[in-house]
């Protein structure tokens, strides 16, 4: 026997006068029923889940209640399409229902249908793979035992709690994969009106304010996302509530974006942005170009049609349609210094493995640097353009080329074109490496590891005071002596001695590696 045919042992409290287990039917006679001509049931903690698709799985359902409070059990019935679940609480219940009223909810692009049931309590002991659901729940249900009280209280008092407005303060951690504007306005935007975003990077951490229309929206925002990354292993979201109460953006470009005013001027002289946005008062639907992030998450939880979905046990979020960046990975870098152009990709090559440079021929300040795949070629953009190298402002973008050739054997500019491919430097080629982890914008500060024991602090500050940089501070890790801290004079001399020094040979088959550090000293 299957759930479908225990139903009725899976369930108590269940009045003989009313059917519960209609089955849907795939024409709009059924939807209009449901939302028509059925009387609404009481509020209960059991809710009644309708047109569930055929291959959902059990977290996928359980997550839609995870924002509201703690799931206590499961029972799907995949040959109605229906589904019910058990909340801890009927409070909770109730803001579940309440918030879905207004947002419908969808799995896997299917809308999902939720209502009160007539049932108090799901009895499923006895039925078949209750062992994978409860294994589900307690998994699931792990990350979401604090916000159990936060619940409680906001339904309780029927209301925000304090602190708690409209602008959320977002920092992104392991900020390894360029998170853009429009990225951030896809994923929070599944929780209700995003109105402003302000990006900005302040202590060597890229932060955000972003302010909804309504202080529930950055409620259940928070609740929902905290903690969670975006990509893998990378890209991971602080969220706390900002003491701002309002968001005063000045300019519409790349950095800052307010949704309700399309006239605000770029700020670099460039008219205002053409209007992207169709807006209906109450709800706000804004179409951006796509922006695809890294695959290979499997999607736990879905807020809204073609939402971006987050994995309650992986604290993964995927950005829908993601099959990898597209466009492309070759960089035309500009105003370099003609007399030290090749080293510079040293620089580059935190942000992801240089394969290929070439100088231009005609214009030996302009190179082109393909990288290992777009994603990277994008986040040393992010990190590199503007940055001082040589006395110069690095300009990067992506070049229109969409490979760097290699020159033939006798050609004239044979030797203005380099291939790094195989290069012992690049930090990247082991997929889960730890450098994933640890990429941060160019700062005074550097991270040194592989250090071997015979060397001391002066050995290292004569050496980085060797490449012109004033060491302001220095300092081993208490925990292990192969790696330290070294504060330079200035972010472009941190950028030089990086330059200079990675991998530089210390002796005992050590060669010292450098990195910047969001750290200070």
């Amino acid at each position: 026997h299957g759930p479908d045919e225990l139903l009725s042992s899976g369930v108590t409290n269940r009045p003989s006068t009313m059917n519960d287990s209609t089955p849907a039917t795939d024409n709009g006679s059924d939807k209009k029923k449901f939302k028509g001509d059925r009387s609404p049931c009481s509020p209960s903690r059991v809710l009644r889940l309708h047109q569930i698709p055929s291959d959902v799985t059990e977290a996928e359902v359980i997550s839609l209640g995870l924002p509201f409070g703690k799931v206590t059990n499961l029972l799907i019935l995949k040959r109605k399409s229906q589904a019910f679940l058990e909340m801890a609480s009927q409070e909770a219940a109730i803001s579940m229902v309440n918030y879905y009223t207004s947002a419908t909810p969808y799995l896997r692009s299917q809308p999902v249908h939720i209502q009160y049931s007539i049932h108090r309590e799901l009895k499923t002991d006895n039925l078949p793979n209750q062992a994978r659901v409860q294994a589900a729940l307690e998994a699931l249900n792990a990350k979401q035992s604090e916000s159990l009280a936060v619940t409680s209280a906001f339904a309780a008092e029927g209301g925000l709690l304090p602190g708690q407005g409209s602008v959320l303060r977002i920092i992104v951690e392991n900020l390894f994969y360029p998170v853009t504007l429009e990225v951030l306005y896809q994923i929070f935007s599944e929780f209700g009106s995003v109105l402003k975003i302000i990006t900005f990077t302040k202590y060597n951490q890229f932060q955000v304010l972003l302010q909804y229309a309504d202080p529930m929206n950055a409620y259940y925002a928070k609740m929902a996302l905290d903690g969670k990354s975006i990509y893998a292993a990378c890209c991971t979201l602080r969220i706390d509530f900002s003491k701002l109460t309002n968001l005063n953006v000045k300019y519409n470009n790349d950095k800052s974006r307010d949704f309700t005013r399309f006239d605000l001027p770029s700020g670099d002289g460039q008219p205002p942005l053409e209007p992207c946005v169709a807006t209906v008062f109450g709800t706000q639907n804004v179409i951006f170009p796509s922006y695809a992030g890294v695959t290979g998450f499997a999607p736990v939880m879905s807020f809204a049609q073609g939402a971006v979905t987050t994995s309650s046990t992986s604290g993964q979020i995927t950005v829908p349609g993601a099959t990898g960046v597209p466009g492309n990975s070759v960089l035309l870098v500009s105003n370099l210094n003609p007399e030290d152009n090749f080293p510079f990709w040293i620089s580059t090559g935190v942000y992801g493995d240089v394969h290929r440079v070439k100088i231009m021929f005609k214009k030996k300040e302009s190179a082109l640097v393909q990288m290992a795949d777009a994603t990277q070629a994008q986040l040393a953009i992010s990190h590199l353009n503007g940055q001082r190298l040589y006395g110069r402002v690095l300009r990067a973008t992506l070049s229109k080329y969409q490979t760097v050739q290699l020159p033939r054997e006798g050609q004239e500019n044979e030797g203005l074109t380099k291939d790094y491919s195989n290069s012992p430097l690049h930090r990247f080629k082991n997929s889960g490496s730890k450098n994933l982890q640890n990429v941060f914008p160019p700062s005074a500060t550097l991270h040194l590891s592989n250090i071997p024991p015979s060397v001391t602090v002066d050995d290292l500050k004569n050496l980085f005071a060797s490449t012109g940089s004033a060491v302001k501070a220095f300092r081993f890790f208490q925990k292990d002596c192969k790696m330290a801290l070294i504060q330079l004079g200035s972010v472009e001399e941190a950028v030089h001695a990086l330059i200079e020094l990675h991998n530089h040979d210390l002796g005992e088959n050590h060669h010292l590696r450098v990195s910047f550090s969001k750290s200070t000293i």
